[in-house]
């Protein structure tokens, strides 16, 4: 298994950056651990860029004429191994060793077509497209596995989208050049390319579990039996006696979704699975408004009668904790039962010294955290992909800070999306 090669640069002007991004990935390209003849580029660059994104695409595309296919998008922040570069311009690229016939390159315009079968998909998404949970739940039903990963785009500029396939794949795509608005775009892959993913929570639940017995639309008006609203000031511990502490408290909570036991396709995987924190198919959602007079709660979303609610609030020590906890799952199901000694001493290696090695059976990885987590959430800059690296290990990484994570068939919010390519067994 090769390692993909990456780069990442920062710089006020994008042709600087750029030249930084080809100049590391030529030097990988010619080291006899990387892959050296990838066609697949993903490419992530934050929201000061957005205006140059097509002239940013046509010059990585003409100096890497070798990379055919592309596809990525745009962030208020990105990320690379062991760093995060929010709210300033940069660029990251990662060039996937992956066979041109293991993937297909798709977007708005160029939708999956027949006769490729899909196992999973890296989907990019604009949040203003309407009816966005039903296209990604229709884009889990064109794969083998239901599983998709990615985000939404997140920009305070253009909301942008690279899809580019030069072998043929992409049509229909007009004068396009390779630069989109809006839909779905993204990367499908066939069963022969090996990944493993994980969800991790940024909030932990502070009442119990409860079930909406009443709703409309988005209102819910009783849990358990219960007025709702009553049902939410007393798990806060707070009276509309004393409005200011009610509505202080109710503005830093928000709820944990999840679909009724027993309904399709829920397994008991996708419940609370500890004290304290979320399972994978829990969605966080804003408490967006109080009803006095039906004694509901307003989220942003859409419940039906059955669907499970916890009351919840960000704590960044429990998004610590399942950060680290979701890292170490990964790199326990992929330890080698025998490794060389050469393997072991560079794998042993301290943070300084270290570097991605194939030993490690990731050949690259992709992160899509949400935006309001990353350094600030977890106390200093960087601060959450280092956590990262420290628990998963040096990997060639690249993503992007999201409005919305996409796993399996949801959207999630406050959370982070880590998928890593794997050696075969």
């Amino acid at each position: 298994m090769k390692l993909f090669p990456y780069a990442h640069a920062t710089h006020p002007q994008w042709r600087m950056a750029a030249g930084l991004v080809l100049a590391q990935l030529r030097a990988q390209l010619a080291l006899p651990d990387y892959a050296s003849a990838p066609t697949l580029a993903l490419l992530y660059i934050t929201d000061h860029y957005a205006s140059a994104a097509q002239d940013i695409l046509d010059h990585l595309s003409a100096e890497l004429p070798e990379v055919t296919d592309w596809s990525g998008t745009v962030g208020v922040g990105i990320a690379a191994n062991n760093v995060e570069y929010v709210d300033e311009p940069a660029m990251a690229v990662m060039l996937l060793g992956v066979p041109a016939h293991q993937y297909r390159v798709f977007s708005g315009v160029a939708p999956l077509g027949l006769g490729f079968e899909a196992h999973t998909a890296l989907v990019h998404a604009d949040a203003g497209t309407q009816d966005l949970n039903e296209l990604v739940a229709e884009m889990a039903d064109r794969t083998e596995t239901g599983y998709l990963f990615g985000g939404l785009a997140s920009s305070r500029a253009a909301v942008v989208q690279f899809a580019v396939g030069g072998n043929g794949n992409i049509k229909g795509q007009g004068g396009a050049r390779g630069v989109f608005h809006g839909g779905l775009s993204g990367v499908a892959f066939t069963q022969e390319v090996a990944l493993s993913s994980r969800v991790t929570q940024g909030c932990q639940p502070v009442a119990p579990e409860r079930s909406v017995t009443a709703c409309e639309g988005n209102v819910v008006t009783a849990l358990d039996g219960q007025p709702a609203l009553q049902v939410l000031l007393g798990d806060l511990g707070v009276s509309l006696d004393e409005p200011r502490e009610a509505l202080a408290r109710v503005r830093a909570t928000l709820v944990g979704l999840r679909a009724a036991p027993g309904s399709a396709g829920v397994s008991r995987s996708d419940a609370v699975l500890r004290p304290g924190s979320f399972g994978p198919d829990v969605r966080v959602r804003h408490i967006i408004g109080l009803d006095p007079a039906r004694h509901g709660i307003a989220i942003a979303e859409q419940v039906e009668p059955g669907t499970r609610l916890s009351f919840c609030q960000r704590n960044p020590v429990a998004a610590r904790a399942d950060l680290v906890r979701i890292c170490a799952e990964i790199r326990e199901e992929l330890e080698p039962e025998d490794m060389p000694v050469e393997a072991a001493l560079a794998l042993s290696a301290n943070a300084a010294a270290s570097s991605p090695h194939p030993a490690r059976r990731m050949a690259g990885a992709i992160y899509v955290s949400c935006a309001s987590r990353g350094g600030g959430h977890f106390g200093s800059p960087s601060a959450e992909l280092q956590i990262v690296r420290h628990a998963l290990g040096d990997v060639p990484l690249v993503g992007f800070f999201a409005g919305g994570e996409i796993a399996r068939h949801h959207l999630y919010g406050y959370t982070g999306v880590l998928t890593v390519f794997t050696a075969a067994d």
